[in-house]
């Protein structure tokens, strides 16, 4: 297999800084989080709108990559699992993906809701959630 190349497109400012005490999704108590973008993409921002669902990739950038089974939700009580059957940060290639509800939009920095990201996780993409068949 050939070697990837992934230029972010921005980074999350979040009060998350700790992963330990992190939620594990964002629906679990994530605070409100910033995505912010690098000026070269200020045009792919266009027609970003508040109440808008978002699916946010990231790299998590403070990931294990050398672990392929974990116990789901750190529960010790819970048989090992392959990463790939998981929603873990530690995996061979951490991406995150996260759905968001975009709360505020201010030049090149998107405020949204339900984002369990660490402050400084690079984005690499963003796609609307489409909601209903053909919707784009």
């Amino acid at each position: 297999m050939s070697d990837l190349a992934v230029t972010p497109v921005g980074r999350v400012e979040s009060p998350l800084t700790d992963r330990a005490t992190a939620p594990r999704q964002g629906d679990e108590g994530a605070p409100p989080a910033w995505l912010v973008f690098a000026e070269q993409y200020a045009d792919a921002l266009s027609h970003l709108e508040p109440g808008a669902g978002l699916l946010i990739l990231t790299w998590l950038d403070r990931a294990d990559r050398s672990v392929l089974q974990v116990r789901p939700r750190g529960d010790a009580t819970r048989p090992l699992t392959g990463v790939f059957s998981t929603r873990s940060a530690d995996r061979p290639n951490p991406i995150g993906l996260h759905r968001v509800t975009v709360l505020a939009v201010d030049g090149l920095r998107i405020q949204v809701a339900d984002l369990e990201a660490l402050d400084g996780t690079p984005i690499l993409d963003v796609k609307p959630v489409l909601e209903a068949r053909g919707e784009r």
